[in-house]
């Protein structure tokens, strides 16, 4: 069961930084308009859902989303680093 807990935990953690890469390439579109294409919608239909709660507590200011900036930080320096030591903590019993 650890072993399983353990792969769980590394997938969950891959998951979030293939997020983060999914949110750069969201927001790099957004500023490059001849980029756009069909395909974008796929990508607003897994970004969105996340951005548009922070949107209404960090509005967008002067036309610069800051809601990206958030989620960006909040996986990579709060959620992976909580999940690499819940990953450290299950498999190798905190040493």
């Amino acid at each position: 069961m650890n072993g399983l807990l353990c792969q769980l935990d590394q997938l969950v953690i891959s998951l979030a930084r293939l997020y983060s890469i999914v949110l750069f390439v969201y927001a790099v579109i957004s500023w490059l308009p001849d980029l756009r294409g069909a395909w974008v919608r796929y990508l607003a239909m897994v970004v969105e859902p996340v951005l548009a709660p922070v949107r209404r507590i960090i509005p967008p200011i002067g036309g610069f989303d800051m809601a990206f900036i958030v989620v960006i930080i909040v996986l990579n320096y709060v959620l992976v680093p909580l999940l690499l030591r819940a990953t450290f903590n299950a498999c190798y019993g905190g040493l």
